[in-house]
């Protein structure tokens, strides 16, 4: 997902790849020409990618340990973003300080939660994984508050945390005490979920202005993140001597749609029509996600599922808002601007 160096509340959360925020000169690309494909129809098709990517982990895991869909959801998405950067004769970052900063980023952002979400879905439904990937804004309230001085605490915003956490609760059925849901699971896919948002605070102070455009990070991102897991899969799980079709083509999708050309699709909304606009298909993501496990996995659906999900976002929404925080107010105009 591409953001600029902007208040969190522009940044879509969860998402399975993000492109780092580029120094001010490069927030908003020129447009060479009228895109051929409306934006309407590009905002569409990315929160079906982003939505279905927990049914392409869950058909993943069917036929390789978690760790190695991570790694291959990553060594895909990295495939496209560095031919994407041969093409158009862009380069890596060069300061070694950059990649410090990216590899930290990389495993926040990428191979953590990436291996996380692997793992939960072996114990979860991928329905109850994608309603888990919508509190990472939730999450980033939490944490702003402590790590970043000026995203400032609001009435509506406090409200919209203990809104969104009641909103788990419900989905996890917390009268019924949680029966039906497998505890590990759910804590690792919500583990997961912070990881994005620690991640976006790391980056905010590390990376907004290092000179190098959003894909050139993204790529070197991506980069990064293979080689930490080629490093650590098998160290924890054993090589795959089979490379079954189903499962194969579901990291591939996971990887080449998902994480690489995702960004793609996010960077060209972005500067089409500003991020705030593009950040919607956050809110898209859960439900696509939600139908996709029910009507092609065969997964169950109790009631307090979609409902726990719908307060969940209105909690993630309010979280969002910028009333009462001049701060954010004046960084979302300035992305509006650039």
């Amino acid at each position: 997902m591409r953001t600029t160096a902007t208040s969190s509340s522009s940044v879509p959360p969860g998402l399975p790849v993000r492109p780092l925020p580029s120094s001010g000169a490069s927030h908003r690309q020129p447009q060479q020409g009228r895109p051929t494909v409306d934006w309407r129809i590009r905002f569409g098709a990315l929160a079906l990618i982003w939505g279905c990517s927990f049914l392409f982990i869950k058909l993943g895991t069917d036929g390789f340990p978690p760790l190695y869909v991570a790694f291959g959801r990553m060594f895909f998405g990295a495939a496209v973003l560095v031919a994407t950067l041969a093409v158009k004769r862009e380069r890596l970052p060069r300061a070694a300080r950059t990649w410090g900063h990216l590899a930290v980023a990389a495993f926040l952002l990428n191979a953590l939660p990436f291996t996380l979400f692997a793992y939960a879905e072996l114990r979860i439904p991928s329905t109850l994984a994608g309603i888990c990937n919508a509190t990472t804004p939730l999450w980033g309230m939490v944490l702003s508050l402590v790590a970043l001085s000026e995203d400032r605490p609001t009435r509506r915003r406090f409200a919209g945390l203990a809104i969104g956490f009641a909103g788990v609760l419900t989905v996890l059925g917390a009268w019924q005490g949680f029966s039906g849901q497998d505890a590990a699971g759910t804590v690792m896919a919500l583990v997961a979920s912070a990881s994005y948002a620690i991640g976006w605070i790391y980056v905010r102070r590390t990376l907004t202005d290092s000179g190098d455009s959003n894909l050139s990070k993204s790529g070197a991102q991506l980069l990064l993140g293979t080689v930490q897991l080629a490093v650590v899969a098998p160290l924890f799980a054993p090589v795959p001597a089979s490379f079954p079709a189903v499962p194969l083509l579901a990291v591939f999708a996971l990887g080449a749609l998902g994480t690489g050309l995702a960004f793609l699709v996010q960077y060209g909304l972005v500067a089409e029509v500003g991020p705030t606009m593009a950040s919607m298909t956050t809110y898209l993501i859960p439900v696509v996600a939600t139908v996709a496990g029910v009507a092609l996995l065969g997964e169950e659906l109790t009631w307090n599922t979609p409902v726990g999900a719908v307060i969940v976002l209105a909690g993630a929404a309010l979280t969002q808002s910028k009333t009462g925080s001049k701060a954010g107010s004046k960084a979302e105009s300035r992305a509006g601007r650039k």
